[in-house]
């Protein structure tokens, strides 16, 4: 009677070379007859540790001293050491697993190439620009500026020098002049650390006219 062919089907060569490390004897004492995990008892090793600390932290010390102390070094440790021995998650160790999550949460979810990018349908705003006028313009230009520092103003106009500041009053004040006769004439000024140098597109009205 012929005998029919099966096919075993190997989804992953992992599957064939899958090695793990077992524990089949101490000294003269043997174990499971299908050997004790060595990962189980790294875990298990682990988890003592960490219910040690727990014991002595202060405030939770009381949850962990209401378990026998058998309970809480030997049987939970060992029993929940074997079940993660067991488990695999995506046929991956649970401690291979568990780094791929944590690597999952703490990275970007938006990659441009392969770079953080923020997440899509956000709103791009440009950061504030500092704009300078360089006095290349026919007319004065709205402005406050504070020194120190070198002004140069190139159009006709008034100045005003304050010599009190009250009300948040800049000490000095250019105002253009309108409907000038006499051309204007380039004029530097220097401006001391702290004062305050304010520049109005308006001409001056009802005010006294110094220089």
């Amino acid at each position: 009677m012929p005998i029919a062919d099966t096919e075993v089907e190997v989804r992953s060569y992992r599957a064939v070379f899958s090695f793990e490390r077992r524990i089949y004897r101490i000294d003269t004492l043997r174990l499971n007859p299908a050997g004790v995990p060595l990962r189980g008892v790294a875990y298990a090793s682990l988890l003592a540790a960490g219910a040690f600390l727990v014991g002595a932290l202060p405030g939770i010390s009381w949850l962990a001293a209401s378990l026998p102390w058998y309970c809480r070094i030997i049987a939970l440790p060992t029993a929940l050491g074997g079940l993660l021995a067991m488990l695999r998650i995506d046929g991956r160790a649970f401690h291979v697993a568990a780094a791929a999550a944590l690597r999952y949460l703490l990275s970007r979810r938006n990659l441009r190439r392969l770079r953080g990018a923020p997440p899509p349908m956000s709103v791009w705003r440009p950061p504030a620009i500092v704009f300078v006028a360089d006095g290349s313009e026919s007319s004065l230009r709205s402005l406050r500026y504070h020194g120190p520092g070198m002004a140069l103003i190139c159009c006709a106009h008034d100045r005003v020098e304050w010599r009190r500041r009250l009300c948040r009053r800049a000490n000095v004040s250019i105002h253009p002049i309108l409907d000038a006769v006499v051309g204007p004439r380039s004029t530097a000024m220097e401006i001391a650390a702290g004062a305050v140098l304010e520049v109005s597109r308006s001409p001056l009205t009802d005010r006294v006219r110094q220089g």
